[in-house]
């Protein structure tokens, strides 16, 4: 009887061990999560612009490879090629905008996207080359911002809150220069290229300018902006930059795990140390 029980105690540990072993191999070997046949990687192409985007993803690199995927990432200077790069199946995700942007973009052209991670806010400022402050632009100054629907419309909202101008109320991001109602300094609006903003600086008055082309620029938005947008309830604004799909990719395992580590505590952490202030965290 009891050489039986030995037995019976000898098979399950045994049992036991090799449970445990396979457990530990399992947390041990995270690469073989998302890995294919064979044991390739499986790859995800993201388009990004350079700033602060590919930076991020850079660091996600690494911690996603660890994970069985192989980010490629894929730059862009513009606006516009990213959404319909990604309607066309030329990547797997992109990671460049904003909600409104995105939504603007995609009714605009009739591309089926959609966003599965809401990461950062980048707060647009007002620059210049020849004043310290809005009060001090002169009479009849030239003032360029983005020429895109919702990011000029934004940064219209920007001057006004700098007291500059004034808008008809409720418009938010649909605001355009029709909309302004008063403009004491009778400021000239020029809307350029979001991407152009920067060079034409020295050229103008002031500019409103984009986080993401600021710092591109060597521009430190908050040292260096002569007004900030104020940033309220980051994990709630419709500025969050997001990490867009096509709306049948949305459950895509491999994209809901780039999504899961976009939005991690380690990114949380990179994006604070890194960009102090000029990136905030929108999760």
């Amino acid at each position: 009887m009891r050489s039986r029980l030995f037995r019976v105690y000898e098979a399950s540990a045994a049992l036991a061990a090799v449970l445990l072993l396979a457990v530990g191999l399992t947390l041990a070997t995270p690469a073989a999560t998302f890995a294919g046949s064979g044991g390739a990687p499986k790859v995800v192409r993201i388009g990004a612009t350079p700033v602060p985007h590919a930076e991020v993803l850079q660091f996600v690199k690494p911690i996603l490879a660890r994970e069985g995927i192989e980010l490629r990432i894929i730059e862009f200077t513009d606006y516009v090629r990213p959404n319909l790069a990604l309607a066309e199946g030329e990547l797997d995700a992109n990671y460049f905008q904003h909600i409104p942007y995105l939504e603007t973009f995609s009714r605009d052209h009739g591309l089926d996207l959609t966003y599965i991670a809401r990461v950062h806010i980048e707060p647009m400022g007002l620059y210049s080359r020849k004043v310290k402050k809005p009060s001090e632009l002169r009479q009849g100054a030239v003032v360029a911002i983005p020429n895109d629907p919702t990011n000029g419309g934004r940064a219209l909202q920007l001057l006004a809150e700098a007291g500059l101008i004034e808008l008809k109320p409720n418009l938010g991001l649909s605001a355009t220069v029709l909309d302004i109602t008063a403009n004491p300094k009778k400021l000239a609006i020029r809307e350029l290229e979001a991407a152009q903003l920067p060079r034409a600086l020295p050229d103008v008055d002031a500019a409103v300018i984009n986080g993401n082309y600021a710092l591109e620029a060597g521009l430190a938005p908050v040292r260096d902006a002569i007004f900030i947008e104020d940033v309220k309830a980051p994990h709630v604004s419709p500025l969050a930059n997001v990490l867009a799909v096509r709306t049948k990719d949305k459950d895509d395992p491999v994209l809901r795990e780039v999504a899961r580590v976009l939005t991690s505590d380690d990114v949380r952490t990179f994006l604070q140390e890194r960009y102090k202030g000029a990136v905030v965290p929108a999760f």
